[in-house]
């Protein structure tokens, strides 16, 4: 390993640094320094190289019929050997996993984490490579907001209640695992107009908040 320390961060349109607009699409994103990744980058400073992995509705597992490239899992080993060797993996999935067609449980959101985490586990020795397996920290997204969109609406029915009851599986499964864990809705909330996104400043807030975290697993 070298002694610059890499962090991948992996995760949906929340890692992406998706801009919350009032008709939800179009948008834009975030410029670096107002994505998580970015503002985490500062904070851990010199020495720390950060990987943003991010994809507007990626799951942790799941298919989505309406876009094949959308499975975490399928692309994650990919990411894995593409940006090795690494310190530490972020995953923070799930927001999408609650939409109304997957019909998901917080439960069975968890067990797509658990399969992330798994492959992070297992990865290093990939193409060629002999690296250790990074550490793994897993982030419960905070819960979502109110969605005025009425499309928006209908993809997320139902979903909030399954977004405030992600943080116990996610931390009953990091307990098992041996994962690091964090709980984003503790220092943010999805305060975007959209209900579904995060501000700049939440964005910051988030970042230097896990730059805390990440610095005490490295």
């Amino acid at each position: 390993m070298s002694d610059t320390r890499r962090i991948l961060c992996f995760g949906d349109s929340l890692t992406w640094g998706w801009v919350p607009v009032p008709g939800t699409v179009p948008t834009r994103r975030y410029p670096a320094a107002e994505r998580w990744p970015g503002a985490l980058a500062a904070a851990l400073g010199p020495g720390h190289e950060i990987v943003e992995e991010g994809l507007s509705g990626r799951t942790t597992d799941a298919d989505d019929p309406l876009d094949p490239r959308l499975n975490g899992s399928a692309y994650l080993p990919t990411a894995l050997a593409s940006h090795h060797p690494l310190d530490v993996v972020v995953l923070m999935l799930g927001t999408n996993d609650t939409k109304t067609y997957f019909n998901r449980t917080p439960f069975d959101i968890a067990t797509g984490m658990a399969r992330l985490v798994d492959q992070v586990a297992r990865s290093g020795n990939d193409v060629g490579t002999s690296y250790p397996a990074p550490k793994t920290l897993i982030v419960a997204p905070p819960p979502l907001g109110v969605i005025s969109d009425p499309w928006f609406a209908e993809v997320f029915r139902g979903s909030r209640a399954k977004t405030v009851d992600l943080p116990r599986v996610y931390g009953a499964l990091a307990d098992f695992t041996g994962a690091a864990f964090f709980d984003a809705g503790q220092v943010v909330a999805t305060e975007g107009v959209d209900g579904v996104h995060f501000t700049a400043a939440a964005n910051v807030r988030l970042g230097r908040a896990l730059a805390e975290v990440v610095a005490g697993l490295l």
